[in-house]
C-alpha cells in the first residue's frame, strides 16, 4: 500500500493474480498460440505414426521383393545346372551311341525338370515385380506424410516464434504452414 491508501502491484503480478482467481478471461495471442501448438503437436504425432506405419509396409514389400528375386535367381541357377546336365547327356549320347537309349531317358528327364524349374522361376519373378510395385505405390503416400510432418513442424516453430515476439503476422504464416501440412496429410491418406 502506498501512503495515500492505494494498492498498486507490478503488471506481471496483476496478470498472475487474475489468472489464479479465474479473472481476466481475455484470450491473448499467447493463449491462442499455445492451443494452436498443442493441436499441431497432436496432429504431428498422428501423422508421424501413420508415416512410420507406411514406411514399415514399404520396407516389408521391398524385402519381400528381394527375397522373391533371390529365390528366382536360385531357380535360374538350378535351371542352368540342369541344362548343363542335359547338354552333357546329349554329348555322351553322341560319343557313346551304344548307350544312347539310357542317355536319351536322362535327357528327357532333364528337359521335363527344366520346364518345371522355369515356371517356378518366372512365377517368383512375377511375385517380386508385384512386391516392388506395391512398395513403390506405398512409398508415394509415405513421402507425402513426411512432407506433411515437415509443414506441421514448421508451423509449430513459427508459432513458437510468434509467442516470443508477439508478431501476429507470424501466427498467420504458421496457420498457412499448418493448413499445408493438413492438406498434404489428407492427400497422403487419399493415396494410401
Amino acid at each position: 500500500m502506498s501512503e495515500h491508501g492505494l494498492h498498486t502491484e507490478p503488471p506481471h503480478e496483476e496478470a498472475l493474480h487474475a489468472l489464479t482467481l479465474g479473472h481476466g478471461r481475455h484470450h491473448g495471442l499467447g493463449q491462442w498460440v499455445a492451443i494452436f501448438t498443442a493441436i499441431l503437436a497432436t496432429m504431428g504425432a498422428i501423422v508421424g505414426y501413420q508415416g512410420t506405419r507406411l514406411m514399415h509396409e514399404v520396407l516389408l514389400r521391398k524385402n519381400e521383393a528381394v527375397l522373391q528375386q533371390t529365390m528366382a535367381t536360385d531357380q535360374w541357377n538350378y535351371y542352368q545346372a540342369v541344362s548343363t546336365k542335359a547338354h552333357l547327356m546329349e554329348l555322351a549320347r553322341d560319343l557313346v551311341p551304344r548307350k544312347a537309349l539310357s542317355f536319351q531317358q536322362k535327357i528327357a528327364k532333364y528337359r521335363a525338370q527344366k520346364k518345371a524349374i522355369r515356371a517356378r522361376a518366372e512365377s517368383l519373378e512375377a511375385h517380386a515385380a508385384k512386391a516392388n510395385r506395391e512398395s513403390a505405390r506405398l512409398d508415394r503416400p509415405y513421402t507425402a506424410m513426411a512432407m506433411s510432418l515437415i509443414f506441421l513442424q514448421m508451423a509449430i516453430s513459427l508459432a513458437s516464434i510468434t509467442a516470443l515476439t508477439g508478431r501476429k503476422w507470424l501466427f498467420v504464416v504458421a496457420g498457412l504452414a499448418a493448413l499445408l501440412g493438413v492438406g498434404v496429410s489428407g492427400y497422403a491418406l487419399w493415396l494410401a
